[in-house]
Order: structure tokens, then sequence, then C-alpha cells
């Protein structure tokens, strides 16, 4: 599919906006605020200041301040820039690889969950039901244009997601907490069946992966304790397969694991 520059950077700008409004909903969530801003404006956290309209330009603001408040000129969290600028190149690399079109309104829905979830996994360890669930009920929604199978292939795909982690959890005696499950739930009503569960694999193969480069430069320790989030890294695997998982999928000849009823494909083509 060819995609037009224009429509690549459109979608650099929105995805740096939607960055922007990300931040806040996963800041303020973990803080327990209201993140509607009807009640609630954006200010400085140090001074209480206001912000207007030129200091909530995502990106261009943070570079005009050379991140400081414009008031006190305390420090802004350089964390705020950084995930405007991934998500506006997140944005991008989805609109060149799907285009307009189906698979990108839902890529999209389901890249806005991964982000958001795994700002306030990394944050408080937390992972929010509303904020995991409702990409995947927007999702499924979405599925209802490609007919019944689709929409079931959602359903099994939440299930399944859910279901991996719960089985994980149970035999983990607590070792692991419940919003995994409720992530990959979501996620599950974005990707499908198949693509979910590669996600689930390459999730955690992201996540052992950091894990042991962190052991041998000493960052993390054998036996301590040490609590690593893993909706980052299983982030990770549901965006690569995004990107990547048809042709993944296309080479392994994946379709022939499964039954008729769940090699629909849609929104997504091999």
């Amino acid at each position: 599919m060819t995609v037009a520059v224009p429509q690549v950077l459109v979608a650099g700008v929105f995805g740096a906006s939607m960055g922007s409004f990300l931040n806040v909903i996963a800041h303020r969530s973990v803080q327990g605020r209201s993140w509607t801003g009807v009640n609630d404006r954006s200010a400085c956290e140090t001074c209480g200041h206001v912000l207007g309209a030129s200091e909530l330009i995502p990106v261009i603001s943070w570079l005009i301040q050379r991140g400081r408040c414009r008031h006190c000129g305390a420090k802004i969290p350089t964390r705020y820039v950084l995930v405007e600028v991934l998500c506006a190149v997140l944005a991008m690399i989805l609109m060149y690889r799907w285009g307009i079109s189906w698979a990108l309104l839902i890529c999209a829905i389901g890249t806005c969950g991964l982000v958001v979830n795994s700002l306030t996994d990394y944050e408080a360890g937390d992972v929010f039901d509303l904020l995991a669930l409702v990409p995947g009920v927007a999702c499924l929604l979405v599925r209802i244009a490609g007919g019944w199978p689709a929409v079931l292939d959602g359903v099994a795909g939440a299930f399944s997601g859910w279901a991996v982690f719960a089985v994980i959890i149970l035999l983990s005696r607590g070792g692991m907490g419940w919003g995994d499950a409720v992530f990959m739930a979501g996620m599950g009503g974005v990707l499908g069946l198949r693509f979910v569960l590669f996600s689930v694999y390459a999730g955690i193969m992201a996540g052992g992966l950091w894990v042991i480069v962190m052991m041998l430069i000493g960052r993390l320790h054998w036996g301590r304790g040490e609590s690593v989030p893993l909706v980052p890294f299983l982030s990770i695997g549901c965006f690569v397969t995004m990107i990547f998982g048809p042709e993944i999928f296309a080479a392994l000849k994946v379709r022939v694991l499964f039954p008729s009823f769940f090699t629909v494909s849609w929104p997504f083509t091999f």
C-alpha cells in the first residue's frame, strides 16, 4: 500500500498530541485524580501555575521552554516529551504500514492502550482495569465492520490473552498480579486470537532478554525479589505483532495450526 508523505506527517502530529493526552491520563490515574480536565486543568506540579495553550503544544512547548516551567523555572520531567515523540513515531509507523484502513484504526486504538498502560505500570506498578479493557471493547465494536467471524475472533483473543496469564498467576500463587491478565484481555480484543498469542510470546521474550542484560550489567540481582513491570514488554510484543505479524504468520503458515473458524485475518491481510 502506497502512503503519501503528508499522511505520515499528519499521523505524526496526531500521535504527538495523543501522547500528550496519554501522559495526562496515566499520571493522573496513578494519582487518583480526574483526567477529564473539566475541573482540574494542567498545571506546573511545582508552583501550581495553570498552563496556557502555548505551553501545551506537544514537543514544541517543551523545546521552546528548554524543559522548564515558564513561571517558576522548575524542570519539566523529560518523560513527557519522550512519550510525545514516541507516540509520534509509532503513529507514523502505523500509517506507513497500514495506510487509511480498518487495520490502521484498530492498531491506533490498540497502541493508545499499549502506551497508557505501560506508563501506569512503569510509574506505579498498577494496571487499571478501565484503561486496559476500553481499547479491547472499542476494537470489538470496530470489528463489527468485518462481520461476526471477526468479532468472535476478537472475543476469542480476549479470552485467550486473559487465560494465558490467569494460568501463570494461579501457578505462581500470587507472584504476578491480575493486571497483566486484564491488559492482555484488552489486547486480545484488539488483535484477535492468533496475534494475541504471538504477542504474549514476543513480549515475554523481550522482557526476558531485558532482565538478562540488566543482570549482566549489575542492575538486577537474582533472588532479591526485585520486581520488573511486564506490561511495557508485552506492549513491545503487541506492537511488533501489529507491524510484522501478517508476514511472520504467512511465512510460518500459521493457518494450519487453527480450525478454519479461527483463520479470520480481518482487518489484517496476509
